[in-house]
């Protein structure tokens, strides 16, 4: 049994379990070609064990039988809960109920968009050559940082004073003794990043610095204060970067196929925003504007809400 098999069948015990759901199986008797386990009387169908080995990745036709062993075993584990759960009318939980409600609601939309638009024609070798060309800071240029950082918990209307004083200052040190100060949450850190592990937003401003210079970013909760403390060139070819760039030139037309999906679904249904969710219309229409964005897969690096100092 290869290493990460383990976390291949927690993920494809997890979709049989939502796929399953909560119904009582007692209204719904298999025959007994079907039955791969029973617990208390309940059937545990070998389609059960059969739709959560489809979902492990790669599986290697040698471990089946190994694979399916331990399926029905965690399927049978999950039974015997499920069971003293429903005896203690769990399924009637509010809480449960939303949470079902949620992860039917996400298989529909994952199911439909999937039908919807099938398989998508993989991107052309003069488009992924583009892609190569207009992304040097990733490929052709491609550079290891040396980086010291600082994140910083703060709310919005602190940021301008946070970027004043660290343009006041001589060194992080200083800044950092600022911070504590002021009682502004920051924790320091340094590592090594290749370029794919640097936010596509910020890597054109970082690949054009100097060693010493600061740049700073947004993140969810703050402020990301990055010092370039040093970088060396490792350039990748277009052969190496080929599989990197043909999934995330995928995954960019699949977001833009869900987004033109989505908006003719939209555009064709009733929606209203009532009480205070009213200004949610206006956010809407401005998503409505953008593009689907072009790092959101990770062999790209992307994050949202990069803004160079």
């Amino acid at each position: 049994m290869h290493q990460g098999f383990a976390g291949k069948l927690a993920l494809a015990l997890l979709a049989a379990a939502l796929a399953s759901g909560c119904a009582d199986k007692k209204d719904a008797p298999v025959g007994p070609a079907e039955v791969a386990a029973k617990v208390n009387g309940v059937g545990v169908t070998t389609d059960q064990v059969d739709y959560a080995l489809q979902r492990i990745p790669n599986l290697d036709a040698n471990e089946r039988k190994a694979a399916s062993l331990r399926v029905v075993r965690n399927l049978v584990d999950q039974e015997v809960i499920a069971q003293k759960a429903l005896a203690g009318r769990l399924d009637a939980d509010p809480e449960v109920v939303q949470a079902l409600d949620a992860a039917k609601r996400q298989i529909l939309v994952e199911t439909y968009m999937a039908r919807k638009l099938g398989t998508l024609a993989e991107p052309t070798e003069s488009e992924i050559a583009a892609y190569f060309n207009e992304h040097p800071e990733l490929f052709a240029e491609r550079k290891i940082y040396r980086l010291q950082e600082i994140a910083i918990k703060a709310p919005q209307e602190r940021h301008e004073a946070i970027r004043q004083q660290l343009d006041k200052t001589k060194n992080l040190n200083d800044f950092a003794a600022w911070l504590k100060k002021e009682n502004i949450p920051a924790t320091p850190a340094e590592g090594v990043k290749g370029a794919e592990q640097i936010p596509l937003d910020v890597l054109p401003r970082l690949a054009g610095m100097s060693v010493g210079q600061v740049a700073v970013v947004n993140a969810p909760d703050g402020l990301l204060v990055i010092v370039l403390a040093g970088a060396q060139v490792q350039p990748v070819t277009l052969e190496q970067a080929t599989p990197a760039i043909t999934r995330v030139l995928t995954t960019m037309a699949r977001q833009k196929a869900v987004k033109a999906e989505l908006d003719t679904l939209k555009a064709a249904a009733k929606i209203e925003y009532v009480g205070d969710f009213a200004e949610a219309a206006k956010m809407d229409s401005a998503e409505s504007e953008t593009k689907p964005d072009a790092g959101a897969a990770d062999d790209a690096g992307a994050a949202d809400g990069a803004e160079s100092k």
